[in-house]
């Protein structure tokens, strides 16, 4: 098949949507198909790869992360490569001006499309202080969802969200991790050394993007917890974002390694001891089977990832959601304990050591083989009875 990807994000950038895009178009292509991937032009360039064709569209800063961007609309540009090189199936991973330019295209085309539910954009709204627009987001993101025949979603729960917010066409696809590249035996007695630690001192590890969506005031209180109980704790920050800069003048004690990428980034879970997750904004959160996949036990809200593959006392803990004391009690608790640490560790990298990349990919390209063949019959029967 020849598969249309339009994303607004793609690596270099590091965020969970680039990484889960690349990982579905070079899965696709690593099966023989041709993927025509759509995205924004990016000031550091990301090598060609077999069997992906790429175009780059205009795009521009998203204001307050510098790092990343999001594409301008592309109607025309879109329409006339799809006219010319028309996809069997197109997947919009973003619901951006390009995103929203690209399912429309698609539609005047008749070419059948599925789009990616992956950032909760409406709740955001309120960390920057335009909680105001948040029905103004929904309806919009009701809008754009509509128009697909399938928005696919990694979780029962935000199928049920998608349904409460007017869009019945959610379709599962769950997500994997490597589990090669995470794993536990990259554990790294220099990199612990860089941190001034010992083997029994407790890391405390955040990855993702440093903002104030992420809930890190919960994060750095609960760290504080920690420290009461073993004051020679640390905390390693992997990421960055437009909270860093305070975040790091009001806490110099917290070790900030910037983004970190591949074996770096896998040696740097594997070297830590817990993952405390204080986020309530993430449909899924892909650092969480990270963390598991690499043997720390992880601290979450029950959403998401959390919600699918934590089970309390066994791997980490699940927290209901909001409740902060709870959230920083299990997470002191927890790193006061070593023994806990490690039996709990243990079970992390197990409990999800056979989530399959190749079997999501498998799922993937059922789903848009599945769409494209619906689509052909429907246009077989209109022209048969016209």
């Amino acid at each position: 098949m020849r598969i249309g990807i339009v994303s607004e994000t793609y690596p270099p950038e590091i965020n969970g949507v680039a990484l889960t895009v690349h990982s579905l178009a070079a899965g696709l292509a690593s099966q023989g198909h041709t993927v025509d991937l759509i995205r924004p032009r990016q000031q550091q360039p990301f090598p060609d790869e077999p069997g992906i064709v790429t175009l780059e569209v205009r795009g521009a800063s998203l204001p307050r992360y510098p790092g990343l961007r999001f594409g301008l609309p592309a109607g025309r540009t879109l329409r006339e490569r799809w006219t010319r090189l028309r996809p069997d199936a197109i997947y919009v991973a973003t619901e951006g001006p390009l995103g929203w330019s690209a399912v429309r295209a698609a539609q005047r085309l008749g070419i059948p499309t599925a789009t990616g539910f992956h950032t909760r954009f409406d709740t955001y709204a309120d960390h920057y202080g335009v909680g105001f627009l948040t029905p103004v987001v929904r309806g919009y993101l009701r809008r754009f969802h509509r128009r697909a025949a399938a928005t696919l979603v990694p979780t029962e729960a935000l199928a049920a969200e998608l349904a409460a917010l007017g869009v019945s066409t959610a379709r599962l696809l769950r997500r994997a991790v490597d589990t090669q590249l995470f794993h536990p035996r990259h554990r790294c007695t220099e990199q612990r050394d860089s941190w001034g630690v010992d083997g029994n001192t407790p890391v405390v590890l955040y990855v993702g993007r440093i903002a104030p969506e992420k809930n890190l005031d919960l994060a750095v209180r609960a760290f504080r917890a920690i420290q009461q109980q073993v004051p020679k704790a640390r905390y390693v920050w992997v990421g960055d974002g437009p909270a860093r800069a305070a975040l790091q003048e009001a806490n110099p004690d917290f070790i900030f390694a910037g983004v970190q990428r591949g074996e770096a980034l896998a040696r740097h879970y594997a070297s830590a001891d817990l993952f405390p997750f204080p986020s309530l904004s993430e449909p899924f959160g892909n650092v969480i089977l990270e963390a598991l996949a690499s043997g720390l036990p992880v601290v979450a809200y029950e959403e998401g990832a959390a919600r699918e593959h934590l089970r309390s006392g066994h791997n980490g803990y699940r927290i209901d959601a909001g409740n902060e004391q709870d959230f920083i009690q299990s997470t002191a608790m927890l790193a006061g304990n070593a023994s806990l640490i490690r039996h709990m560790g243990r079970a992390a990298h197990a409990s999800i050591a056979s989530l399959s990349p190749d079997a999501v990919i498998r799922e993937f390209e059922n789903l848009l083989r599945e769409l494209a063949q619906e689509n052909a019959h429907e246009h077989h029967a209109t022209t048969a009875h016209a």
